[in-house]
């Protein structure tokens, strides 16, 4: 009788396995030729859903901090205010920080507050950074020539709804005491939103990287030189308003007092005076270029001659300087010529670290240049930091923007000629040592 082993129960079970019914997995789809998914197009949104988007968001960012400050303004009032109102004067306040000025009883009010100035624009630069890259102004295959229409589009887009968002907030706004023109209201929104906006869709689209790419590196270092030494310039008066303001503490805070306000009321006033700071600090760099301000017809501020007439209550004027200057203040006129003389130092280690052997030329050149870069920034900034503070006396406020320019041109260009050839003549030195 034959025998048999035990089955190994391992063995068994896969023999019962095998014996089952293969099950069919379904089929992959293949590939389409042609249709890689590494190189299909990504998705783009529609131009117009995206700079509405944007371009709101925009808006509601930079208008969200005068409201605030409105709101904050009231709450010293028992009774408070509507917020109809506080709706309406937040809006004036927004189109004043967009250069369109506001016909109130007391006169013409055109002095943006550039503080508040400065988010807007920040906010709509982004706003067209977003938009070219929702359309994308930026993707583009190899081979295939870059366009500057998808930038271009990008920053029209914005131009349009900004225009007509302004148009739409000076019609809110225009209420009793208060009158706003929608038509300018609308022109000054859209070449807001046309300069901002097609700066960030072209920074987004490398358009700005191509231009400085291809522009001559003598104007790309004049350029770079110029605006370190305007922006030095305006620190240089950011920092004597400051200490201007610290050593008439006392003045400022009686100022303050005068107002009668709750802890809320103060805190809307300081962040006014924040909002406008950057005027006054553009105001303190014309001191120390030289031509001075203004504050309305009895009122004329510089280093050589002061005539003080009636200001308004504000704190930030508390640090006015009432005579000329004497004692230790007329080093601080020497400011302007030390920031140019630091651009120029820049200018030279830079340059000469990247190509030791750069020519006396090229280097002295864009020194040069440097000068009518920093006086035509710094013209610009002065005339962004004027306008009206209502009529009679107070009709013209801020600085001579062609006359700051004029002298800073001339101040810089001769610090960083200066420095520039100090400096190479240093390194040499140091070289040839080694």
């Amino acid at each position: 009788m034959p025998t048999t082993t035990p089955e190994d129960p391992e063995e068994g079970a896969q023999t019962r396995l095998a014996d089952r019914e293969t099950v069919r997995l379904p089929i992959q789809r293949r590939a389409v030729r042609g249709k890689d998914p590494a190189k299909r197009p990504a998705r783009r949104a529609p131009l117009a859903l995206a700079a509405v988007v944007n371009s709101l968001w925009a808006a509601l960012v930079s208008l969200l901090p005068t409201l605030l400050v409105v709101w904050l303004l009231f709450a010293l009032d028992s009774s408070g205010a509507p917020l109809g109102q506080v709706l309406r004067l937040g809006l004036a306040g927004w189109v004043l920080a967009h250069w369109v000025p506001l016909q109130t009883g007391i006169g013409p009010i055109s002095l943006a507050p550039l503080g508040l100035t400065a988010i807007a624009a920040w906010r709509v630069y982004r706003a067209g950074v977003h938009t070219a890259r929702a359309i994308g102004a930026r993707a583009h295959h190899k081979g295939t020539p870059w366009s500057p229409w998808p930038a271009t589009r990008a920053g029209i887009g914005i131009m349009v709804v900004y225009g007509l968002l302004g148009a739409l907030a000076a019609t809110i706004a225009g209420h009793k005491g208060i009158s706003v023109s929608p038509v300018r209201a609308a022109l000054t929104f859209a070449g807001f939103g046309l300069v901002a906006g097609s700066l960030g869709a072209f920074a987004e689209a490398r358009g700005i990287a191509r231009l400085a790419a291809r522009t001559p590196r003598m104007l790309r270092d004049a350029a770079r030189t110029g605006a370190v030494a305007a922006l030095l310039v305006l620190g240089a008066g950011a920092a004597t308003t400051g200490m201007a303001v610290a050593f008439s503490g006392g003045d400022a805070s009686q100022i303050i007092d005068d107002y009668h306000t709750g802890i809320a009321g103060q805190v809307g006033l300081v962040v006014v005076c924040g909002f406008f700071a950057p005027d006054v600090a553009t105001w303190a760099a014309s001191y120390l270029v030289g031509p001075g301000f203004t504050i309305g017809s009895e009122t004329f501020i510089s280093a050589a001659h002061v005539t003080v007439g009636p200001l308004p209550a504000v704190p930030l004027l508390a640090g006015l300087p009432s005579t000329p200057a004497t004692g230790y203040a007329p080093l601080l006129l020497g400011l302007p010529l030390l920031a140019a003389l630091i651009a120029g130092w820049l200018l030279a280690r830079r340059s000469l670290r990247l190509d030791p052997g750069r020519s006396w030329y090229a280097l002295l050149g864009a020194a040069l240049l440097a000068g009518p870069v920093a006086g035509g920034l710094l013209g610009l900034v002065s005339a962004a930091a004027s306008g009206s503070l209502g009529s009679g006396g107070l009709t013209d406020v801020g600085p001579h923007s062609g006359a700051v320019g004029f002298v800073a041109m001339f101040m810089v260009a001769i610090g960083t000629l200066l420095s520039t050839a100090a400096t190479k003549i240093a390194l040499r030195a140091k070289a040839a040592r080694e």
